[in-house]
């Protein structure tokens, strides 16, 4: 008996399956990228408007210590975690700043502490960190409502740093009041910040949902190598789309590139 010979691909009633299946590290690829899609069209709808009428609204002084004050307000979290990595230097400072703008910065709403004589940039840390430099690693990628891009470790760690502070210091912080109130400030001073990159990440990538997670865990990667203090090419691991556009610093700050070098004139003996 012949063999029937199958369907030409060109048959309409004929679905393809390639069996590529869900890219590494985001098993739950399909389910992702429909979250991506649905907070885009609430981004676009309401957050960004909101968000860019709060930056037009608000003075930039007063959003830039809105911004200090959320800064000042997760120093403790910055020192319990480099206090954990073992990095005393970044525990100190993070303890210093949080001194020096608690009391001359007016509640941290003035940076004082990385200013003269103290200059004590601001370093952010976290329990994902913590997880990650003892060598917990990402676990699926995820893209939540109200987080974004993230993974499993991440929203650990993300858990464990809004407990911190709540937990150990009490009323007022583990009211529900101030919660909400530094959730919501946050978010909008985060969206400002983001507005760049949200808007050369869809305008610049054909697949904006790919670049995007590609972008976070590429960079969440040379965070983690960097406190550990691993070579990690961050460049050749961004997407293409991406690559000259906007950082985002999404946990750890990524060491910046060594300067160029400064080219001598050239100078003609006299003769």
């Amino acid at each position: 008996m012949p063999t029937p010979k199958p369907p030409a691909p060109e048959d309409p009633n004929v679905i393809v399956v390639t069996g590529q299946g869900a890219p590494k590290g985001d098993p739950a690829a399909a389910v992702n990228e429909v979250s991506f899609e649905a907070v885009q069209a609430v981004d676009k709808a309401f957050v960004e408007p909101l968000a860019m009428g709060y930056a037009k609204a608000a003075p930039k002084p007063l959003r830039q210590g809105v911004h200090n004050a959320l800064n000042n307000l997760s120093e403790p979290i910055n020192f319990v975690n480099s206090l954990l990595q073992l990095k005393f230097g970044k525990a100190f400072r993070a303890i210093g700043r949080f001194g020096i703008n608690s009391t001359v910065g007016v509640a941290g709403l003035i940076d004082v502490a990385k200013r003269k004589p103290f200059k004590l940039p601001y370093e952010r840390n976290g329990f994902a960190n913590t997880l990650g430099f003892y060598g917990v690693g990402p676990g699926p990628y995820m893209y939540l409502p109200l987080i974004g891009a993230t993974s499993a470790r991440d929203v650990v760690g993300r858990v464990l740093d809004l407990s911190l502070v709540p937990a150990v210091a009490g009323q007022p912080f583990s009211s529900p009041a101030y919660t909400l109130g530094t959730g919501v400030a946050r978010s909008l001073d985060d969206r400002v910040e983001l507005d760049a990159f949200l808007r050369r990440l869809r305008s610049d990538c054909t697949n904006p949902y790919a670049a995007e997670r590609d972008y976070y865990l590429a960079v969440r990667e040379a965070e983690i190598a960097a406190l550990r203090k691993k070579p990690f090419d961050l460049e050749s691991r961004l997407p293409a789309c991406l690559v000259d556009g906007p950082r985002v610093r999404v946990g750890q700050a990524v060491p910046p590139p060594p300067p160029e070098p400064v080219q001598e004139p050239a100078v003609t003996p006299q003769m």
